[in-house]
């Protein structure tokens, strides 16, 4: 439980540090600009190539320093990125700004997603996987508020 936990952080975390270390260097937007139907981006601003990249990359190398097969992080690393997006494109549809915070919604497709597809190669049951997922809640709110402390993160959620 505590590698996917890791794991789950580190593939979220990453886009946020990658941004403060690089700037808006070759951050160009997941959704090219482009508008959906009801005028809203589809992802917004925050969702950016170089994001994912970095996210899927740092969290291969770190199952594989672990003792974990690299593409289980890699997977995992995706399908966080993917649950993500879903919770961007939503909130999106909500009117929300991008980079905006809705509690639930920030926290658990980004680790359901992955949890959910890797169980058996992390060797989670449904229970742990619910664990997981609530602990990583927590964590992530409580990291994000460290992270706006020391100034890698813009707003404290």
């Amino acid at each position: 439980m505590f590698d996917a936990l890791l794991l789950l952080i580190v593939a979220n975390g990453t886009p946020v540090i990658g941004r403060k270390l690089f700037g808006r260097y070759f951050a160009y937007p997941l959704d090219f600009h482009l508008k959906a139907p009801d005028g809203y981006p589809w992802f917004g601003e925050s969702k950016t190539f170089p994001g994912v990249l970095l996210a899927i990359l740092c969290t291969a190398v770190t199952a594989w320093l672990i003792g974990l097969h690299w593409q289980l992080g890699a997977t995992i690393g995706a399908l966080a990125m993917a649950g993500d997006l879903l919770s961007s494109f939503i909130k999106r549809r909500l009117g929300l700004p991008s980079s905006s915070q809705l509690p639930g919604l920030d926290q658990i497709p980004e680790s359901l997603l992955p949890l959910w597809v890797c169980s058996q190669s992390l060797a989670l049951g449904w229970l742990e996987v619910m664990i997981t997922v609530i602990i990583f809640w927590i964590v992530e709110i409580l990291l994000s508020r460290i992270l706006y402390q020391l100034h890698i993160r813009n707003r404290p959620y």
